[in-house]
């Protein structure tokens, strides 16, 4: 079962499926200083990891307007512990198959145990934690810009991210049962989600700008001398 229309996407909610969709987070005015503070990043691959970037800072806090989304679901002690800008265009028109998320940035690789395999994107190391702590953590996906089902919405499996760390071959067949949802947006709109949630992305059909905040937000310290990348 696939769905595209709106209407099955906005029956969603955080509780059940583990995704909703939260209207009209950022007016134009909000939003223009997010693409200002952004202006500067030319995305030259799938995604670009941030940091430093202070005029995120009062919009993602847990007091701001897209950071109140996850403080919601965690609390308002919630951290934001990783942000990323996807801006799928003509010339970089990716796809994406099913998959987890199932790695977090940190400051320092140190070895702790249930900690790994370990990786390093764009200089900043990564480490898989123990499922139970990214099933406390979410997802917000801030829209710059309209998603329509013509420039590569995301696309979730509801309810996935009850299913616990899946397997490569069993995804196709946690999808089928499932089922599919495109995430589709307005500018200014936020997408909810448990982090651990199958998700893809096909290739755009008409390109255009579809920039993507990404943000993590977790509630936990990491153990063992680990701290959180942040932003």
């Amino acid at each position: 079962m696939e769905s595209t229309d709106s209407t099955a996407a906005d029956r969603l909610t955080f509780a059940r499926d583990g995704a909703q969709r939260v209207r009209a987070v950022l007016d134009p005015t909000a939003l223009g200083a997010v693409a200002a503070g952004l202006s500067a990043l030319a995305p030259d691959r799938a995604g670009v990891r941030l940091h430093g970037i202070a005029a995120l800072r009062p919009i993602l806090a847990s007091s701001g307007p897209v950071g109140a989304v996850a403080a919601s679901v965690l609390g308002a002690g919630c951290r934001l512990v990783r942000a990323i800008l996807f801006d799928k265009t003509e010339a970089m028109n990716w796809s994406l198959g099913w998959h987890q998320d199932r790695t977090i940035a940190v400051v320092t690789r140190i070895e702790v145990e249930g900690f790994g395999p370990w990786t390093v994107k764009n200089g900043i190391p990564h480490v898989a934690p123990p499922f139970t702590l990214l099933a406390g953590m979410v997802t917000l996906r801030l829209h710059l810009d309209r998603v329509t089902e013509a420039n590569a919405p995301l696309l979730i499996a509801p309810r996935s991210h009850r299913l616990g760390c899946i397997a490569g071959p069993a995804v196709t067949e946690a999808v089928r049962r499932c089922g599919r949802v495109a995430c589709l947006a307005e500018a200014g709109d936020v997408w909810l989600y448990a982090t651990p949630i199958l998700h893809a992305s096909e290739a755009a059909s008409e390109p255009a700008h579809r920039r993507v905040l990404q943000v993590d937000f977790a509630a936990s310290r990491l153990p063992g001398g680990l701290e959180w990348y942040g932003v």
